[in-house]
């Protein structure tokens, strides 16, 4: 534990305009979740994951407030990621994301209706799933977590060997089970559904739009194909030796990536320049470096 507060207390992080967009990025992601909770998963009684799930059902029996159960329960988990995930930027702004989601789930604002925006629980599982996924890839975005199902989960990849997807799935399970046992089984599989929305629209927020066209070539022109595809796309190639599986004959396969508006114009090049090629093209998430996202990244 000394070693603990230590380390937050001598690590002093560098200032930078990079560093601030994040802390505002996961400020807003914060919001969005407390949003979420607040006026369609609360009202709809369908449980979040994590420590904000078991934190509704602790509500539901006590009426303690669910933002200062969410800070009460990430606080050991904070220091077991310390302690397993390591460092001080992990566990400041997670720090951050947890204590201001808490805020802001508690914080009296007379204009957000008690009652939730629906009585419709499709309505609510499916609101509030974007709404929440969208707050948490902000969060990720600003290279934070949310704290909860995120610590337990890495933990118990980390501790157990766990695949990271398992550990989701496990904690959970768990908290859907309870949510069954305290709202209704019928409420656990719409919150369920929520769940699932919620992940899609973080995975799509977190990772952008940048989704691009990788193609791998094989050609008996590797050098004018190369020519052709620099100049006449504008697109790097990376050339890769081989040895066809048939012919046992040494030969060169160029690999490059591109926009999803550009396969159009490479498959023409490719079609004028060698229409005995064999191309095969595939989809990449995310693509940086060179001509596309900068990786340069301020700490």
């Amino acid at each position: 534990m000394k070693n603990f507060w230590n380390q937050v207390f001598v690590h002093k992080p560098r200032f930078s305009w990079q560093t601030l967009k994040d802390y505002l990025l996961i400020l807003a992601g914060s919001a969005l979740q407390a949003f979420s909770l607040r006026v369609f998963l609360v009202p709809s009684q369908l449980a979040s994951g994590g420590i904000s799930g078991l934190s509704q059902i602790i509500n539901h029996y006590t009426g303690w407030p669910i933002g200062l159960m969410v800070f009460l329960g990430n606080l050991p988990l904070l220091i077991l990621g310390w302690r397993f995930l390591g460092g001080p930027r992990f566990a400041l702004r997670t720090a951050f994301t947890v204590i201001t989601f808490s805020l802001f789930v508690d914080l009296p604002l007379p204009f957000l209706p008690s009652d939730g925006l629906t009585d419709d629980l499709i309505l609510a599982a499916l609101y509030g799933g974007v709404v929440s996924g969208i707050g948490f890839g902000l969060v990720y975005r600003g290279r934070g977590t949310s704290g909860g199902t995120d610590i337990i989960a890495r933990v118990l990849s980390h501790w157990r060997d766990m695949p990271v997807s398992q550990s989701y799935l496990f904690t959970d399970a768990v908290v859907m089970l309870l949510a069954g046992l305290t709202f209704s089984w019928e409420k656990a599989l719409y919150a369920l559904v929520r769940i699932y929305v919620s992940g899609v629209a973080a995975e799509t927020v977190s990772q952008g739009s940048n989704v691009v066209r990788t193609a791998m070539i094989v050609t008996q022109q590797p050098a004018k194909l190369k020519e052709q595809i620099l100049y006449g796309l504008g697109r790097g190639v990376t050339i890769i030796s081989g040895r066809g599986g048939y012919t046992d004959k040494e030969q060169q396969l160029l690999y490059c990536v591109v926009t999803r508006a550009e396969v159009p114009r490479l498959k023409a090049i490719v079609g004028e320049t060698d229409p005995h090629s064999f191309m095969v093209i595939g989809v990449a998430h995310e693509a940086l470096g060179e001509g596309f996202e900068s990786l340069q990244a301020e700490t």
